[in-house]
């Protein structure tokens, strides 16, 4: 039986990626209103939905909000990676009818909504290289303007007076993905390089939503997690959850343990038991795509993190080599159909014992 709640709820809160694929924009005086727990939602823009507690959005004067979190949950920045995209929507209904918590800010982005509605990665060129200016470079492409206005939405969110100073753990970003192969680790992270110190806070959290490995960046890039990193000061990672499948196949079950995750960060609460630290790895070299003739020797439907030894050949173009030199390394994100002068796989490492006794 249908609620009362739910038969007057907006259909951009009842179904928020339906609405987003269906091209629907609300009329200026239907943007915005107040659902279950005096939450305040705003559609923003194509894909783009503020919802704050009213204890946030409208605080009892004299009280201060420094220190209050803000968070930003973003999905389908490819467009083919369809359930975390699909977890997002039914966060946001969970949260309209108040069965979802929601003590803190929080910002949902669809990422490439026009390659959503297209069923594949990107249009013109990848969207998750397009970002800290990178997309000024491309002023052609389909993905451009989307990289601009997703830096845009980022700024305006945390820049807002309700998000306090910027102090370690208000500001948080979780990018959430699902990888075009199978790993030997099927839920991982990876973390932005930026200046500061690793967060203990972070690694505990994602202890808590259930992955598996953590993926450490040794240079900056232009990822979306990279930008509110380096731009906003975001506790920021990317999350690749499972495999590319179309919208409505996916066993959303196998990504429980990020969903709750998620709803914990946004309940400002925590699981019951102390969780287990991820894996670590970390970034050692990066096959670069040169020119069309290049190739990588290794299986097609090799997983993330498979290991080779030392003096293995991965990658030739024309006199470029690119061969294993620590005793072991592992690829992630082998792809040789990028354009030339990307980036076709990652080189890495574990550091586990080093990095989880230096957290902060």
């Amino acid at each position: 039986m249908t609620s009362s709640a739910e038969s007057s709820m907006p259909a951009l809160l009842d179904d928020f990626l339906a609405y987003t694929l269906a091209g629907s924009r609300p009329a200026p005086d239907d943007a915005q209103g107040v659902c279950a727990n005096d939450v305040r939602w705003q559609w923003l823009d194509d894909g783009v939905l503020q919802l704050e507690p009213a204890a946030v959005s409208n605080p009892p004067e004299g009280a201060s909000l420094t220190g209050v979190r803000s968070v930003l949950a973003s999905a389908g920045v490819h467009g083919d990676e369809t359930a975390p995209i699909e977890l997002l929507s039914l966060l946001v209904r969970d949260i309209a009818l108040g069965r979802a918590a929601l003590t803190c800010r929080l910002l949902v982005i669809l990422g490439n909504v026009e390659a959503m509605r297209g069923g594949c990665r990107y249009i013109d060129d990848d969207l998750n290289r397009l970002f800290s200016g990178r997309h000024a470079q491309v002023p052609h492409s389909q993905e451009a303007p989307r990289a601009a206005a997703l830096e845009n939405a980022a700024l305006r969110f945390f820049a807002d007076v309700a998000a306090g100073p910027r102090s370690r753990g208000t500001r948080w970003h979780v990018d959430m993905h699902t990888a075009i192969r199978a790993s030997a680790f099927e839920q991982f992270a990876l973390l932005p390089h930026t200046d500061a110190p690793l967060s203990r806070d972070m690694f505990e959290w994602l202890g808590e939503a259930r992955i598996a490995a953590v993926l450490l960046h040794t240079t900056k890039g232009n990822t979306y997690s990279h930008f509110t990193a380096e731009a906003c000061g975001a506790e920021a990672c990317t999350l690749e959850l499972g495999k590319v499948r179309p919208f409505g196949q996916n066993d959303l079950a196998r990504f429980a343990g990020a969903d709750h995750g998620l709803r914990r960060l946004l309940a400002g609460t925590h699981a019951a038991a102390q969780p287990s630290l991820p894996r670590v790895f970390t970034v050692i070299g990066q096959i670069t795509k040169q020119s069309d003739a290049f190739e990588l020797l290794v299986a097609a439907d090799v997983p993330n993190f498979t290991p080779f030894e030392q003096g293995t050949l991965l990658a030739r173009d024309g006199e470029y080599r690119y061969t294993v030199s620590h005793p072991e390394e592992r690829i992630v994100f082998p792809n040789p159909t990028v354009k030339p002068g990307l980036r076709a796989g990652l080189l890495v490492v574990e550091t586990t014992g080093e990095t989880l006794a230096a957290l902060a």
